[in-house]
């Protein structure tokens, strides 16, 4: 059994209040019209197949900002603290607890030493071939969990390559594998 450190809706999460820390009051306020922005932004591009989208992680985003916007005037904070948001503390105490159970389950199994990986989620792109049938139609964009970019680049081949696939029958090529979760810089 695998045991991810975090998923998707948390690596949002925490690299928003991450980058939260220490910002005044406008700051905060530039970065909610950001997320605002790009939700919008998201939610007129093509549906994706698959739970974790561009849609899922600007909401995401966006609701957190708005969050520590409402919680700084709330509070009166001159400057997010992290460690004075409640909503922060309670989600990376649920991820500790889901962390902890998944490493009991696993040990309960049998499993001697449960494997812990970082996973990040990659945005995988692709384009059609010179000689497909619609050379100017995109193919819709896909994100993957995966461990490195390559794998998010062969997971996306696998479940998409094949006949009836998004990529099928060899009318696309994948032109682009970038990390979005966490966003570079970000450590956890």
């Amino acid at each position: 059994m695998l045991v991810y450190e975090y998923l998707p809706h948390e690596l949002a999460r925490l690299g928003v209040v991450a980058k939260a820390a220490g910002l005044d009051h406008r700051r905060i306020a530039a970065q909610v019209r950001v997320a605002r922005e790009r939700a919008g932004k998201a939610r007129t591009a093509p549906s994706e197949p698959h739970h974790v989208s561009e849609v899922f992680i600007a909401e995401l985003r966006r609701l957190q900002w708005e969050w520590i916007a409402g919680l700084m005037e709330k509070d009166r904070m001159a400057a997010y603290v992290p460690s004075r948001d409640s909503r922060a503390l309670r989600y990376e105490t649920q991820r500790l607890q889901r962390v902890m159970a998944d490493v009991a389950e696993a040990e309960r199994s049998g499993v001697a030493a449960p494997e812990i990986r970082r996973h990040r989620v990659y945005r995988i792109d692709a384009r059609p071939t010179a000689g497909s049938p619609s050379p100017d139609m995109p193919a819709p964009v896909v994100h993957l969990m995966a461990a490195s970019s390559g794998e998010a680049a062969a997971r996306a081949w696998a479940i998409h390559g094949g006949d009836g696939g998004l990529y099928g029958r060899g009318g696309y090529r994948i032109t682009s594998v970038q990390q979005v979760l966490p966003e570079r810089g970000e450590v956890f």
